[in-house]
């Protein structure tokens, strides 16, 4: 295997699951949209933008329709991206962004209660979400990271 330093772009690359490092998940836990990429039947990548949270090494989603494509995908192939942009510019001008290779597993229930949780950060500490009486229960999309890269702290 290559050392980190030869890596592009700063890519940290493991055979398997990778620690989450605490600047990744403080950038993940400010608001950025993450930008899920699936694969889709036909071999092409579905991409889609997302609230994420993090829970311990594994990120979260919650999804309350469970017949969403990336959810099909998901359950044929569990191999993701999620990509998230910062705020900081590193020389010559590119902003910092981060991304997380995982393996997604689909939980059955808990998708109301995870999505008031990241409604707060995605949309206001007031925010009621979702915004229905009796939501169906959905699923929660759990991904192991695989390996961390782009450009930041967690890169080094």
């Amino acid at each position: 295997m290559r050392s980190q330093a030869s890596q592009p772009y700063g890519r940290r690359r493991v055979s398997e699951i990778a620690p989450l490092p605490d600047s990744a998940k403080d950038l993940i836990r400010s608001g950025p949209l993450g930008h899920l990429v699936t694969i889709g039947a036909d071999g092409a990548p579905q991409v889609t933008c997302v609230w994420v949270g993090v829970e311990g090494e594994t990120l979260l989603t919650a999804h309350l329709n469970s017949g969403q494509r990336k959810l099909e995908n998901v359950r044929r192939d569990g191999r993701v991206v999620v990509s998230f942009e910062g705020t900081e510019v590193q020389p010559p001008g590119l902003r910092q962004y981060l991304v997380v290779r995982g393996t997604a597993e689909i939980e059955e229930g808990g998708a109301p209660e995870l999505l008031q949780e990241l409604a707060h950060v995605y949309l206001g500490p007031e925010v009621r979400f979702p915004p229905m009486d009796d939501p169906p229960p959905g699923v929660r999309l759990r991904i192991t990271v695989e390996s961390v890269g782009g450009i930041g702290p967690w890169a080094e």
